[in-house]
C-alpha cells in the first residue's frame, strides 16, 4: 500500500492539521479498534456508537494518525467535518495518485463472484487490487482502496448499495475505466420500489465513468439490454440467449463439482472447465471474459484464470461431513440467488434437504417471492426446512408445489430447527443452508454439524 503524509491527505479531503504532524504517514484505515493494524489511520465515525470514543484505544494499538471532527489531545490527526466523506476524498486522492485502471463491479446477484473471477483473470497479466469481503460500500470500499500496493496496476471494485445515489458516491471514488452490471434483480426493492428503479440505482456506476470507459453489462437482462444507447456510452454484451452478445456462451454442460462451455468471443472461441456447480455461473465468467479481453488479456491467459478460481467462504462451498454432503451458501439470498441454489441441490443424488432462511429488503414483494421460493423448493427439495417470520409463506408454496406437509415445515426458532434436523437427517442426505445475511444461516449449518 502507498505511504501518504498527513499533509497530503489534508489536502486531498480539506482537512486541518497540526503542522507539527505534516509528515506523519499511515498505511491503510480502519474504523475497528479490533483489527486496526500499526501504522493505519483510525477513522472515527460517528454512528450508532461516536468513533471518537475509541480513539484512545486505536492509538494504544498503533494507530498512526487519526481522522475525526475534533481532536481532544497531542496525537496526529486530520480534523474534518464529515469523517465518512473525508475518508472518500482520501481514497479518491490515492486512487489518483496510483494511476491504477478502475474496473467497478455492481448488479443484483453475483457481484462478489463475478469481482473474484474479475480479478482472477487479470492477476495473469497485471498486479491487481480488490476489495475484500464485504468491503463493497462507502465505508469499505475507500479503505480497500487505501490499502492497495502502490504499483497496483488495476483495482477490481464491488459496489454495493441499498438505496439511491450510494453507487454515484462509490463511483465518483472510483472513476471507473470499465463498468460491470451482472444483472437488474429483485434484491432492495424494498427500498428502491421497482425493477426500473433497481435499474436506475445501479446505472449511477456510470456517472463517475472516465470519458473514454466502457460498459459490459448482461445482454440476456431484458432491462440492461440497448441501456448503453441511453446513457450513450461504449458497451459490450454478455450472455447465453442473446445471439447478439459480442461475449456467449454455447454447449453449456453441468456435472459434479464441473461445469463446462465454449466461450465465444470476437477473438475466437476457446473452451473453459471451472471447478464450480450450476448454469448461473456462466455469466460471472463471461462477464470476466468480456472485462480481460477489453484490457488484452490474451484467451489463453483468461482461461487460466478462470480455471483458478475458486469461490469464497460462505458462497456455494459444497463439502463432505459426517457422511452428508452440505452446500454452504450462507452469505447472503434473493428470489434469484435462491432459485440458483435450488437448482444445484436439485441435480445432486440423495435424499435433498433444503434450509432456507428468510430473504430481506423485498417491500411489498416479500409475501410472493417467498411463495414462489417454496414452489421451486417442492420441485428440487424432498424436504424443506424453512426458518424466519416468512417461512410459513415459504412452506405453503412447497404444499401448493406439490411437497407433501410431512416434508415441508416452518421454523420461528432456531434452535428448535437444529434439533429436529439433526433427528430427520441421515447420513448420504445432501443438506443445502441459505438466507439473506441477517439471518445468519451459518449459525444454524454449524450447530447441526456439531455432533454433540
Amino acid at each position: 500500500m502507498g505511504v501518504i503524509t498527513l499533509q497530503q491527505a489534508a489536502q486531498w479531503c480539506g482537512g486541518s492539521i497540526d503542522p507539527k504532524y505534516k509528515d506523519v504517514t499511515f498505511l491503510g484505515a480502519s474504523n475497528d479498534t479490533r483489527t486496526i493494524q500499526a501504522g493505519q489511520l483510525f477513522v472515527a465515525l460517528q454512528g450508532v456508537r461516536d468513533g471518537h470514543t475509541f480513539i484512545p484505544a486505536a492509538l494504544e494499538r498503533g494507530a498512526a494518525a487519526v481522522l475525526c471532527t475534533r481532536c481532544d489531545g497531542d496525537y496526529p490527526a486530520i480534523v474534518v467535518k464529515d469523517t465518512r466523506l473525508a475518508l472518500g476524498d482520501i481514497a479518491r486522492g490515492e486512487r489518483e495518485r496510483i494511476g491504477m485502471k478502475v474496473v467497478g463491479i455492481t448488479g443484483s446477484v453475483g457481484k462478489s463472484t463475478t469481482k473474484e473471477m474479475v480479478a482472477s483473470v487479470l492477476q495473469t497479466t497485471y498486479r491487481v487490487g480488490k476489495t475484500p469481503v464485504n468491503h463493497n460500500n462507502d465505508i469499505g470500499m475507500p479503505m480497500a482502496v487505501l490499502e492497495m500496493s502502490a504499483d497496483t496496476q488495476v483495482a477490481v471494485l464491488e459496489m454495493g448499495m441499498n438505496h439511491f445515489r450510494e453507487i454515484a458516491y462509490l463511483a465518483s471514488i472510483a472513476k471507473p475505466d470499465v463498468a460491470v452490471i451482472i444483472n437488474i434483480g429483485t434484491m432492495h426493492i424494498e427500498h428502491l420500489g421497482s425493477m426500473e428503479g433497481i435499474l436506475q440505482a445501479k446505472l449511477e456506476i456510470l456517472e463517475g465513468m472516465s470519458a473514454d470507459g466502457k460498459i459490459v453489462l448482461n445482454g440476456d437482462d431484458a432491462l440492461l439490454w440497448n441501456q448503453h444507447r441511453l446513457a450513450g456510452v461504449q458497451a459490450d454484451y454478455f450472455g447465453v440467449r442473446n445471439p447478439e452478445c459480442a461475449v456467449r456462451a454455447e454447449n453449456i454442460i453441468e456435472e459434479e463439482g464441473c461445469l463446462r462451455f465454449t466461450a465465444q468471443c470476437p477473438t475466437g472461441a476457446f473452451p473453459l472447465e471451472l471447478a464450480l456447480e450450476g448454469a448461473h455461473y456462466v455469466h460471472d465468467a463471461l462477464a470476466a471474459i468480456a472485462v480481460g479481453l477489453h484490457l488484452g488479456v490474451e484467451p489463453e491467459k483468461i482461461r487460466q484464470g478462470l480455471q483458478n478460481f475458486r469461490t469464497m467462504a460462505g458462497r456455494q462451498q459444497i463439502f463432505e461431513k459426517n457422511g452428508y454432503t452440505i452446500i454452504e451458501d450462507c452469505y447472503n439470498a434473493g428470489p434469484e440467488s435462491m432459485a440458483a441454489a435450488l437448482s444445484v441441490l436439485g441435480n445432486k443424488a440423495g435424499r435433498r434437504i433444503a434450509v432456507l432462511g428468510d430473504m430481506l429488503e423485498l417491500g411489498v414483494c416479500t409475501q410472493a417471492e417467498h411463495y414462489k421460493v417454496g414452489r421451486i423448493a417442492a420441485e428440487k427439495a424432498d424436504v424443506l426446512f424453512a426458518y424466519g417470520p416468512n417461512s410459513e409463506r415459504m412452506l405453503y408454496g412447497a404444499m401448493t408445489g406439490g411437497m407433501p406437509q410431512t416434508k415441508a415445515k416452518a421454523f420461528a426458532d432456531r434452535e428448535r430447527l437444529v434439533s429436529e434436523l439433526k433427528y430427520m437427517a441421515k447420513p448420504g442426505d445432501v443438506l443445502l443452508f441459505k438466507g439473506s445475511r441477517g439471518m445468519r444461516m451459518e449459525l444454524i449449518l454449524e450447530a447441526f454439524l456439531n455432533q454433540d
